[in-house]
């Protein structure tokens, strides 16, 4: 029923600053500054992704520059100590590195990214090449989508399939990414479905219903919240 949804090779950037295993401390932070990037992805052979070095990975070194930890830290920070003593990609990347493939729906590279509490993942095909890297800002893109489009998918994908003409009279409305159904349609019961289907639709910011039904007063229908709709499950 749904519009075929953005994925990641709609976003990604195809240009991608990268280091290999080898490459120095301070050639790392160069790059990173010069390429205004907080991570970079690490590669061997002719281009497959092995780890990924961040800034919280650098940063070990300045953090344990002028301090002796106790024998309890040490313990509970092993690896923390040990790239504070790094000095190379290598030994400071955290591998295997995160990645996302090229046809994942943003919403999949969303996820990924939110439970691993990362900005940005390297894009690779399925033997893990290097193909583009994607950025939480990336994601956000399908927030700039045109109101009218917005308004023209939910039509089509939503109104047209639960409340077809000439049963219901549904009209929609978008303004900044948010959705109005309103109007009299055959069966206010479908409005939780109808909710969910809108959230979908890539860059609804939200959506909400002023609807009743055929022989009813109009009466406003609040949209069921996504906490209400997801506890009925």
């Amino acid at each position: 029923m749904h519009g075929t949804p953005h994925i990641v090779s709609d976003v990604m950037t195809h240009t991608v600053a990268a280091i290999g295993r080898g490459a120095p401390f301070k050639e790392i932070v160069r790059m990173m500054q010069d390429w205004k990037v907080s991570a970079l992805p690490v590669l061997e052979g002719e281009g497959r992704v092995v780890g990924v070095v961040s800034e919280a990975d650098l940063l070990h070194k300045e953090e344990f520059r002028d301090s002796d930890p106790d024998r309890a830290t040490q313990l509970k920070r092993l690896s923390d100590l040990a790239k504070a003593g790094a000095v190379t990609a290598g030994e400071l990347m955290t591998s295997p590195a995160l990645t996302v493939h090229a046809d994942a729906t943003l919403a999949q590279a969303a996820r990924t990214m939110a439970h691993a509490k990362v900005k940005r993942l390297p894009v690779v095909d399925d033997v893990g090449m290097l193909q583009g890297i994607v950025s939480r800002a990336d994601l956000l893109k399908v927030f700039l989508r045109d109101d009218e489009d917005i308004a023209e998918e939910v039509r089509r994908e939503v109104v047209a399939y639960l409340f077809p003409a000439p049963t219901s009279a549904a009209r929609v409305a978008v303004r900044d990414g948010v959705v109005t159904l309103s109007g009299r349609i055959k069966d206010t019961s479908l409005v939780p479905v109808a909710a969910r289907l809108i959230r979908a639709v890539e860059g609804v910011v939200d959506v909400e219903f002023d609807v009743s039904e055929h022989g009813r007063s109009s009466e406003r229908t609040p949209a069921p919240s996504n906490h209400s709709e997801d506890a009925s499950h």
